[in-house]
């Protein structure tokens, strides 16, 4: 956690942004896996997280727009919490821990809602993700769960105040960064052929577990890189294989995420296609990051990366034409059909749940109808304080392919044959997480091996280091 002040802080501007009514955000409880006592993971719920500091189930949190009270309602440990989980702070406890001076027990938040009804209060909440808290808001609005209707007002102002990073925050995703870094260079070490997609995968979540974090989404770990969410299986890696790792960690204590993407050559060495393609992306990738400032409409650093994409494939053959006219046309998305990147912070995909449109495209952009560009997840102009991924790719898709072949899609810009030829190469994805900054951007964390030489250099060195494991 950070200091009560943090906290008391974000809840001032908070309150001070919405005109009136009382502010409600439900903790997330425990999901069992299969029955009550055995759980998942937990997990928080950002906006409670932000706002409450709280890593626990079984709280909820009100704040007065008119006042600024806060309230945190939740249990005192019983004594069989403490015999199953060990001494716990008192409710009053953890509530100081985040500047909160009021307490009550969970009952007590239906008497507080039902109180502000019959005032003809505006009770204000996020959109609800998971089905237990859609019913226990419905529950305490006495409405249908279908008739819920979060309030845009308080979307608008928590997406306000969670894009833009504090300096605090900087600092622990750093940490997430720095302990995905080092579970990315763990997995091109142990990229050699005879291991399996998922003991690599093993290791790395193995790595995070074993340094106070755990994984900020389930690992992409797979030498077909084209499937863009493909998780590891028990595939035995072949000397020439690609393995696209894409995985990311949460910091220790705060669970701010990092997400990032590495692909590495098994056995050590490209092929003379692989580093082709892999010197596209990786200059795509490097000159999207130049272009970060404040004021440049991320939309356009896509369209960017699109070019330098689609222009390096025109030189090795694959499209032809005007690169520009290419990807006006949408024909590079046979090769790039996703976005480049999205806004990260306390969620890897940072403030999603509350509308990707919101999110991600404000009131000045809209979202294209076009294949490819369709799927950018973050459009608007860039300020300083935002965290922005940035991940583009190159993928020999072969459903895809012969799906544009078969209907002749821009044959002008496309060379079918040629590609054809190719699609043997999978996926090549590059990704790394940065601040913009007053004046451009920065790198976060330590930096990872991606120039096509360090990759190699890296894998190869842990031929001999990881030979018997």
């Amino acid at each position: 956690m950070f200091s009560p002040t943090t906290y008391t802080n974000r809840r001032r501007a908070l309150a001070e942004a919405i005109p009136d009514g009382l502010i409600l955000f439900l903790g997330n409880d425990s999901v069992p896996m299969n029955y009550p006592a055995n759980v998942y993971r937990f997990r928080q719920d950002g906006s409670f997280l932000y706002y409450a500091g709280l890593d626990a189930p079984g709280l909820a949190l009100t704040l007065d727009a008119e006042t600024g009270e806060a309230i945190l309602y939740g249990h005192d440990p019983t004594m069989a919490d403490v015999i199953w989980e060990g001494p716990l702070q008192l409710l009053s406890e953890r509530a100081a821990a985040a500047g909160i001076t009021q307490t009550a027990p969970p009952e007590a938040l239906a008497d507080a809602i039902g109180a502000a009804r019959a005032l003809g209060r505006t009770i204000h909440m996020l959109p609800p993700y998971r089905g237990d808290q859609t019913l226990r808001l419905a529950t305490l609005l006495g409405v249908r769960p279908g008739a819920l209707v979060p309030s845009g007002v308080l979307i608008e102002a928590v997406i306000a105040q969670r894009l833009l990073k504090t300096d605090e925050e900087l600092a622990e995703i750093e940490k997430a960064v720095a302990l995905a870094g080092e579970m990315h260079r763990l997995a091109m070490q142990m990229a050699q052929p005879g291991r399996t997609e998922q003991k690599i995968a093993g290791a790395m979540e193995g790595y995070a577990l074993a340094h106070g974090g755990y994984l900020s989404f389930p690992a992409i770990v797979s030498r077909r890189g084209e499937v863009l969410h493909n998780h590891p299986t028990d595939y035995v890696l072949q000397d020439g294989d690609l393995l696209l790792h894409d995985a990311g960690a949460h910091a220790p204590g705060s669970r701010y995420a990092s997400d990032i993407t590495r692909t590495s050559p098994v056995g050590g060495r490209f092929s003379e296609r692989q580093r082709a393609l892999y010197q596209i992306v990786l200059d795509a990738q490097e000159q999207a990051i130049a272009a970060c400032a404040p004021g440049v409409a991320f939309r356009e650093v896509h369209l960017l990366a699109c070019r330098v994409i689609a222009e390096g494939l025109t030189t090795l053959g694959l499209m032809t034409g005007d690169p520009e006219e290419a990807v006006a046309a949408g024909a590079h998305a046979l090769f790039i059909p996703h976005g480049l990147g999205h806004a990260m912070g306390l969620d890897v995909h940072d403030l999603e749940g509350l509308g990707e449109d919101r999110v991600g495209y404000g009131g000045e952009f809209q979202r294209s109808e076009q294949f490819g560009l369709a799927y950018l997840r973050f459009a608007r102009r860039l300020e300083a304080g935002h965290v922005m991924t940035v991940e583009p790719g190159c993928y020999l898709i072969g459903p895809l392919m012969d799906q544009w072949r078969a209907e002749g899609q821009h044959t002008a810009f496309l060379d079918y044959e040629a590609i054809d030829q190719w699609r043997d190469v999978g996926g090549i994805r590059i990704e790394d997480d940065i601040a913009i900054t007053a004046d451009g951007y920065r790198l976060l964390g330590p930096p990872i091996p991606k120039a096509p030489e360090e990759v190699e250099a890296t894998v190869q060195a842990g031929a001999e280091l990881f030979a018997s494991v």
